[in-house]
C-alpha cells in the first residue's frame, strides 16, 4: 500500500502526540505532517512546541499537526546584519521617537500578522482559532510579541512562543518599510543578551536564509529542544543596551 493512501493519526482530546520520526517524508504528499484532531489550546500548544511539533492549518480544515524534517533555524550567533539594515537601525535606534517594545500590544500583533500572509503563501494560517489559541499562550506566559513602535504607532512586529530557553518564531508583520526586520533583530539582540542559542524558524524561506537561517537534522532540533525548554524562561522585556549583541550602538 502506498504511503499517501494511510491516513494520519488522528488524535482524541488530551492524547499525546505520536513520535516525530513518523511524520511524513520527503516522497509523501504532506512532509513533515505527524498527525490531526486533538484539542488547541495552551496545555497542547506547550505539549507540541516541546517536542518539536507546531500547528499549521487552513480554514475549514482540522487542526493539522507538523514536524518538518530537515528543521529551518536561525543560530542567534549566525544572524546576518545586512548593511542596509544596519542604516535603517542606526537612523532607528538614534531617535527618541522611536521604540522596541515587548508584550504590550500581543494582540494587535497576532491580529496583523493574520492579515500579512507568509513568505511566498496566499491566504493565512492564522484562522480565528490559531488567534485565540496564542493568546490564550500568551496570557500563560509563553507567547510573546516583539513591536516596532515609531511616533507612539505600531509598525510591525513579529510573535513567537518561549519555552525555557528556547524561541519559536511564528509569524511577522510590517507597515512601513524594514519595521519587520527591526522587530526580528531586536528578537536577535535579546536572545543573544539572554544566552539563547537558537530560534525556531519551522520551514526553509529564501527570505530567512537571506538573514542566516539553516536547516537542521529533525533528530538534532528536537534534542536540542528537550534540553533548552528545561531552563528557566527569561524576563520578556527589550532594553536599549541588548542593541550591543548584534553590533549597534545606542
Amino acid at each position: 500500500m502506498k504511503r499517501s493512501a494511510i491516513p494520519v493519526p488522528w488524535l482524541i482530546v488530551g492524547e499525546e502526540f505520536p513520535d516525530v520520526s513518523s511524520a511524513w517524508g520527503a516522497n509523501d504528499p504532506a512532509p513533515g505532517l505527524l498527525a490531526a484532531g486533538g484539542a488547541l489550546n495552551a496545555p497542547s500548544l506547550v505539549r507540541a512546541y516541546s517536542a518539536g511539533i507546531f500547528p499549521w492549518f487552513s480554514l475549514g480544515q482540522p487542526i493539522l499537526w507538523w514536524s518538518p524534517n530537515p528543521r529551518m533555524v536561525l543560530k542567534t550567533g549566525q544572524f546576518k546584519l545586512h548593511r542596509s539594515l544596519q542604516k535603517t537601525l542606526k537612523k532607528f535606534t538614534g531617535s527618541t521617537n522611536c521604540a522596541v517594545k515587548m508584550d504590550s500590544a500581543f494582540d494587535q500583533v497576532i491580529g496583523a500578522c493574520a492579515i500579512s500572509p507568509r513568505d511566498g503563501q496566499t491566504g493565512t494560517w492564522i484562522v480565528p482559532d490559531m488567534i485565540t489559541a496564542y493568546t490564550a499562550l500568551h496570557r500563560a506566559g509563553h507567547a510573546h510579541s516583539v513591536e516596532t513602535w515609531v511616533n507612539g504607532e505600531l509598525v510591525g512586529g513579529l510573535y513567537c512562543v518561549n519555552l525555557g530557553g528556547m524561541v519559536f518564531g511564528e509569524s511577522m508583520f510590517a507597515r512601513q518599510t524594514d519595521a519587520s526586520k527591526i522587530a526580528l533583530a531586536a528578537l536577535v539582540a535579546f536572545c543573544r543578551a539572554k544566552g539563547i542559542s537558537m530560534i525556531d524558524c519551522q520551514q526553509n524561506t529564501q527570505h530567512l536564509s537571506s538573514f542566516g537561517a539553516s536547516e537542521m537534522n529533525r533528530k538534532e532540533f528536537v534534542a536540542h529542544v528537550s534540553q533548552q525548554t528545561e531552563k528557566p524562561a527569561p524576563e520578556w522585556r527589550f532594553e536599549p543596551p541588548f542593541w550591543a549583541e548584534i553590533g549597534m550602538k545606542f
